[in-house]
């Protein structure tokens, strides 16, 4: 979502744009209802918060940019803008609403849903959250530039290598000026200010969070969503259940969640296809073993040995009996 007011005077002179984000580390965060992963909103849409995450409710990771004319970055160095991890939350909402009113910066964020974390951590071509940070920052430009602002330079909070990530970005925008560093957030206030609107957004997002599950005694007290706070462990192991897991709040694609399911129920999936090493297998038969509901990008699948009264490829009888094949292509 972008707002609908039309582009500043401003944003056609060289431009200047900071980058943070909020909520990398947290085990826990919040779902999307109705979109799966992205929720943009720009500066001018004073709005957002009063109508917007009632609908699209934000994800536990949340990055989110600050942008103004370079000839404004002076007067941006007076407004008070720090690390937001620095600053009490009530300085920084207060900081918040005054940036929102300030018709010479624009912001937006791109907030991402804890599921499509967790699928894109543990897919078969495993994205690792470094990626996933560097795509969040690359679309906010992106987004940015296709709104018509004339971004010249842009100051990121490095997540990885600083060099590598600074040549990454300098490659996808070759016309922009890029300085990725390590604390960033305080050393420009652009990127202090960006780190404020991250911040900003996901802590409102989260005092607004309903739970989508309809189970019985859930509860939001679960602190700060770090894996080390006493509070969240205490709400993971509340909040188990032996079949389903967690509820989709979690991200389980983290190593925090595999101990929580050491007792839980064991899965077996059948197998689609004959083994092609039948060395350690004689009749061709396989299945994927699950060994719990651990699941963590570091978890490999264990490709067990099955005996079966049925012939094949280990598949259930009931497939195989109505010669029921998976297909690919039809």
């Amino acid at each position: 979502m972008e707002s609908e007011a039309p582009l500043p005077k401003w944003a056609s002179r060289p431009c200047i744009m900071g980058i943070d984000e909020a909520g990398r580390g947290p085990v826990l965060g919040i779902i999307s209802p109705s979109s799966p992963s992205l929720l943009f909103a720009i500066s001018n849409s004073i709005e957002l918060f009063g109508v917007v995450l009632r609908r699209y409710l934000a994800g536990p990771m949340v990055y989110g940019c600050l942008y103004c004319a370079q000839s404004y970055q002076k007067t941006l160095s007076t407004l008070n803008f720090a690390d937001s991890k620095t600053l009490k939350e009530e300085k920084r909402e207060e900081l918040f609403e005054n940036l929102k009113t300030n018709e010479s910066i624009g912001w937006a964020v791109d907030v991402i849903d804890p599921r499509e974390l967790s699928a894109k951590m543990l897919k078969k071509n495993k994205i690792n959250l470094n990626e996933i940070s560097h795509d969040s920052a690359m679309g906010l430009v992106s987004r940015v530039l296709g709104m018509g602002v004339l971004l010249t330079e842009v100051y990121v909070d490095t997540v990885g290598d600083a060099e590598k990530y600074q040549c990454k970005l300098s490659e996808r925008f070759p016309s922009i000026k890029f300085v990725v560093a390590k604390k960033a957030d305080s050393l420009y206030p652009v990127v202090s200010g960006a780190s404020i609107v991250a911040k900003v957004t996901r802590d409102r997002a989260v005092r607004n969070w309903v739970f989508p599950e309809t189970a019985e005694n859930m509860h939001c007290s679960f602190g700060s969503g770090y894996p080390g706070d006493p509070e969240t462990k205490a709400w993971l192991a509340h909040h188990k259940h032996s079949i389903f897991g967690f509820p989709t709040l979690v991200r389980f694609s983290w190593g925090t969640c595999t101990p929580y399911f050491k007792e839980c129920a064991e899965v077996l999936w059948e197998a689609d296809e004959n083994n092609e090493d039948n060395s350690n297998n004689s009749n061709g038969k396989r299945q994927l073993k699950l060994s719990s509901l651990g699941f963590t990008s570091k978890r490999k699948m264990e490709e067990s040995e099955v005996k079966s009264e049925s012939s094949g490829n280990g598949r259930c009888k009931f497939f195989q009996s109505r010669k029921l094949e998976q297909l690919t292509q039809f």
